[in-house]
């Protein structure tokens, strides 16, 4: 992967006057949550400016070229562009994707930060799951980079971003107007038509996009969902801006998890579904705002959204274990206006000849949440387990300085403090209350080289991630009556990693990272009731390795293999393994293009054995996938393009859990087994593209 200077050394260069060779200058003025807001990034594959700017060996971006050049299923695998990142899915297609990196399974995002052109997509005290992130709205042609970091090393990334921080940005305008149009296996059609035009001194681009897919599934998905984006820029003088509003709307059917017993006994087709009335539908209104302000004093940021989303979700992974005769189907609710501000400020300071870098910044977040949890039978309400009105609100400050101590030894350092406040309004009155929680963190990062186009990296920081606000102040479980303990409000991780980027071989880019990462506790997926919850402390120590090689400037290799031994840090009984935890992940893309009129590309992706269960007793399968495509140029405006999923037709899992359930006929007390999500079978897509 080609890795991101710094903002700090763009800042440093900028205010001195000095070029930034290949890169966009403005590309890599970001926002407070991370990401650049207003411009395409622009870096070209020159590995000896990446030496000398990056902050750790684990950070990096993913260019649009790259990102074009992936066949994915579905937008969210656009993230495994990122070295050692599995994004799945364990349900339907309109449900968050689940993700594992570094020894988590971080379900639907818990401690995997996202955020889209400045808007933070996990949801907390979401209905389904705490951190969810859905990214069906995501339009790939619009991404204009994805970056990446890992650890909770960085000074402006908060909640959720313990194992890493995703971000992408939205491109502000297009060299030409896109007209795309798909068909394929499993009912797939997609129509997209985007274009920029010029009006006044700035930019309007607009997007629309309308998607229909069934799936190989015996009830069809029928998913469908539409995308649309407006947006105004501006990007001429000392101050830039935009203002984007997007939507979207998605509904569908779901195929969730099945019990291995029930395909081996042929109760159930391996694609079949215990509960054909699952499914769910959703839509996401935003509108948001980004300014940035260049004076000699500096560089001025301002980041500004809000958005309203609405999740009625049906699920039914237990069958007749709760309920013999209606079933265990439940409806989770969630509606939600979230609004915040992102503000900061860099400058460059010198004391006694010394160069200091400087960003400070404030982060704002309010969410007021209406959560339901139903009891349903085909999507009718049959009783109401709990409702809530959640007012959730949280204020970020940090601080982060460079230092560049000597001429092969440079410094990383901040410190970040996080406030809390949690509102809970509940239908069972002794589970309302008002929490309150903070907690600050500090950063270091150690940089020496580069010798040979060689840095190395040693790198320290806590973090956190918030936990449900409805566990902070409920002290009775609302199905069973029965008592239960409050969780903290924020829960502290701490990192530790040493890491080495070298550029020795021309054309290859190669890092290694070593980490370890305590939890004071984990959030765990659970199966029978499909959402997470806190459980025990936990640690995790692994390593990464990436490597970016292009020979020549029509072939490109990326590879990435990551290793990680997760064990809660506890002593229990019942073991210390954690159910779900990723060990082994490896990926290795292969592009061919400038070539002539055909280009194509093909992915291959390992992912590892999981254990399933405390004592390691049960474990999940690996799974090889390959994935391809291959275009022909018709004419410099018009492009054909052939894509292939599951070239391989495996039928291995796409997700494992292990858990009881009761099939009918079965004991009250239900079954103890594996339950999985198949890999979807082999299918083509046929895309035609039209520039204009």
């Amino acid at each position: 992967m080609q890795k991101i200077t710094t903002l700090s050394s763009v800042l440093r260069r900028f205010i001195q006057g000095g070029s930034i060779l290949s890169l966009s200058l403005t590309s890599l003025w970001v926002d407070a949550a991370g990401i650049p807001t207003l411009n395409e990034m622009l870096v070209r594959a020159n590995a000896r400016e990446l030496i000398g700017s990056a902050n750790s060996a684990n950070e990096g971006t993913v260019l649009k070229h790259q990102l074009d050049l992936r066949t994915v299923y579905r937008p969210g695998e656009l993230l495994e562009t990122v070295p050692g990142l599995i994004v799945t899915q364990h349900s339907g297609e309109g449900k968050a994707n689940q993700y594992f990196l570094r020894g988590f399974n971080l379900d639907h995002g818990t401690d995997l930060r996202i955020t889209v052109d400045g808007m933070l997509v996990n949801q907390r005290s979401h209905g389904h799951g705490q951190g969810w992130a859905d990214t069906n709205f995501i339009i790939p042609e619009l991404i204009g980079n994805l970056q990446y970091m890992k650890g909770p090393y960085y000074a402006h990334q908060g909640d959720f971003s313990s194992a890493g921080a995703v971000s992408m940005g939205y491109l502000d305008k297009l060299p030409k107007g896109i007209a795309s149009y798909g068909l394929g296996q499993q009912g797939f059609m997609r129509g997209l038509v985007t274009k920029s035009h010029e009006v006044g001194r700035g930019n309007v681009l607009y997007a629309v996009e309308l998607l229909t897919k069934d799936g190989p599934w015996v009830k069809h998905e029928d998913f469908k969902k539409f995308n649309a984006v407006l947006r105004y820029s501006q990007d001429t003088g000392p101050t830039k801006f935009n203002v984007t509003a997007m939507g979207y709307g998605g509904n569908w059917n779901s195929t969730d998890q099945i019990p291995a017993r029930g395909v081996a006994s042929g109760f159930i087709p391996r694609l079949g579904a215990i509960d054909p009335s699952s499914g769910g539908e959703s839509h996401r209104f935003s509108l948001s705002t980004a300014l940035q302000h260049s004076s000699r004093y500096g560089i001025t940021q301002f980041n500004l959204y809000t958005l309203h989303s609405n999740l009625a979700l049906f699920s039914n992974f237990t069958y007749f274990l709760d309920d013999p005769v209606n079933g265990d189907q439940f409806s989770q609710i969630d509606k939600r206006f979230q609004s915040a501000m992102n503000v900061d400020h860099l400058w460059v300071s010198r004391i006694k000849g010394i160069e200091i870098e400087n960003t400070v910044g404030v982060q704002f977040q309010n969410d007021v949440i209406n959560n339901g949890l139903l009891s349903t039978k085909e999507r009718q309400t049959l009783s109401t387990t709990r409702k809530d009105h959640i007012n959730q609100n949280s204020v970020g400050i940090f601080y982060q300085n460079s230092i560049q101590w000597l001429e092969k030894f440079r410094s990383v350092a901040g410190v970040r403090s996080d406030y809390y406040w949690f509102d809970v309004n509940s239908n069972l009155n002794v589970n309302s209350g008002n929490r309150y929680d903070s907690m600050t963190n500090p950063k270091l990062g150690l940089i020496f080289g580069p010798w040979v186009q060689t840095e190395l990296y040693f790198n320290y920081g806590s973090g956190f991630h918030s936990n449900d606000a409805r566990g902070t102040t409920s002290i009775v479980d609302p199905k069973s009556g029965d008592s239960i303990n409050r969780v903290n409000p924020l829960v502290r991780s701490t990192g530790y990693e040493v890491g080495v980027r070298t550029a020795i071989i021309p054309g290859l880019q190669a890092s290694f990272a070593a980490f370890r990462l305590d939890l004071d506790s984990e959030l765990l997926f659970v199966g029978d009731a499909g959402t997470t919850e806190a459980s025990r402390p936990s640690k995790r120590e692994g390593f990464e390795v990436s490597l970016f090689y292009m020979p020549k400037d029509w072939l490109t290799i990326d590879i990435d293999y990551a290793l990680a031994r997760a064990r809660f840090s506890d002593d229990d009984p019942s073991g210390n393994y954690i159910p779900g935890a990723i060990r082994g992940v490896g990926k290795m893309a292969v592009s061919v293009d400038n070539i002539g009129r055909f280009f194509g590309s093909m992915q291959v992706r390992y992912f590892g054995k999981r254990s399933l269960i405390e004592d390691n007793s049960v474990q999940s399968n690996h799974t090889v996938t390959l994935n391809g495509q291959i275009g022909y140029k018709i004419g410099s405006n018009v492009r054909v393009i052939l894509q292939g999923f599951n070239l391989l037709n495996t039928h291995a899992h796409a997700i494992d859990y292990y858990y009881a359930s009761r099939l009918p006929g079965e004991p009250t007390a239900g079954v103890n087994d594996v339950h999985f999500h198949p890999i979807e079978s082999r299918s083509l897509r046929v895309n035609l593209v039209a520039n204009f």
